[in-house]
């Protein structure tokens, strides 16, 4: 292994990191790589056998407290061998004294629970087929833009550990999807975002404070998608009222994770999250 070493990832490496996910299906969003970047630079590291990518993990930092590890994708042929162990080191390292969460997949949940985290809710993605005689937006959706965006920072918060003010000024900015938000007396009450990834369409984040909410954001989100397009969305297992929404437009459970963190469970209200943002940068 002494021709082995793992750096941080350029840019363009990140695109390389996608291919691999696809590869994994995970379906990631076709321009994801631009909007993951920016939000931790540092934080995407690969690992390089004699020259040759075989690697790759995301660590990326929120604030002072709180992190997060995806894109943990070592290349069939190199597994089992330690190289994987390594990168995970490497991650680990660099989020030392924070809370990390992941999305482990089920096959290594009992690996992850060895290095400290627990699970605090099973994840499941559900998929389904777009008719467009579903999709009809209700009168209280708003483009994103329609809410400033501190108020909209504000909101988040109640679903998600830390402040990612960054990431969110680039997330609703989908050059193949949209982001909306549901309103109620001006006030902002839900929002959502769609875009185009491989295979279809992926929804994340979708807060709401009402079954009604959710139910307006995700038919006024799938108006922005062709007909026939198959779209996904990962569902708390422990939202009722999300699986609920997910069951009314005829959609099958097709993968799952778990949500686990290596300290305590943030104190987020899981029976308004109705859809993850992502699997990769939490």
């Amino acid at each position: 292994m002494s021709n082995y070493i793992i750096r941080s990832m350029t840019r363009p490496e990140i695109d390389l990191a996608l291919a691999w996910a696809k590869l994994e299906g995970w379906r990631p969003g076709l321009h994801d790589a631009g909007h993951f970047y920016p939000t931790d630079p540092n934080g995407f590291f690969i690992g390089l056998l004699d020259g040759e990518p075989i690697g790759c993990i995301s660590a990326v930092k929120y604030g002072d407290d709180f992190g997060f590890i995806g894109f943990y994708i070592v290349k069939p042929e190199w597994r089992g061998q330690g190289f994987g162990m390594r990168l995970w080191q490497t991650a680990m390292a660099y989020l030392q004294g924070r809370n990390i969460g992941l999305d482990g997949v089920i096959e290594q949940q009992h690996n992850y629970q060895k290095s400290g985290f627990h699970i605090a809710c099973r994840n499941v993605r559900y998929q389904g087929a777009h008719d467009s005689a579903q999709a009809a937006p209700g009168p209280d959706i708003a483009a994103i833009d329609a809410v400033p965006f501190d108020a909209l920072l504000q909101y988040d918060s109640r679903y998600f550990p830390a402040s990612r003010a960054g990431f969110l000024q680039s997330w609703i900015k989908q050059k193949q999807g949209a982001a909306l938000a549901a309103l109620s007396a001006n006030k902002i009450s839900g929002y959502g975002v769609i875009r185009a990834c491989d295979g279809g369409y992926r929804i994340g984040p979708l807060f709401a404070d009402s079954p009604g909410d959710a139910a307006q954001l995700l038919s006024a989100l799938l108006s922005h998608i062709p007909d026939d397009s198959d779209f996904f969305i990962d569902i708390p297992e422990p939202n009722q009222h999300a699986l609920n929404l997910v069951t009314s437009y005829g959609m099958q459970p097709v993968f799952e994770t778990a949500r686990m963190y290596t300290q305590q469970n943030p104190a987020i209200d899981l029976s308004n999250l109705y859809g993850v943002t992502s699997l990769e940068l939490g």
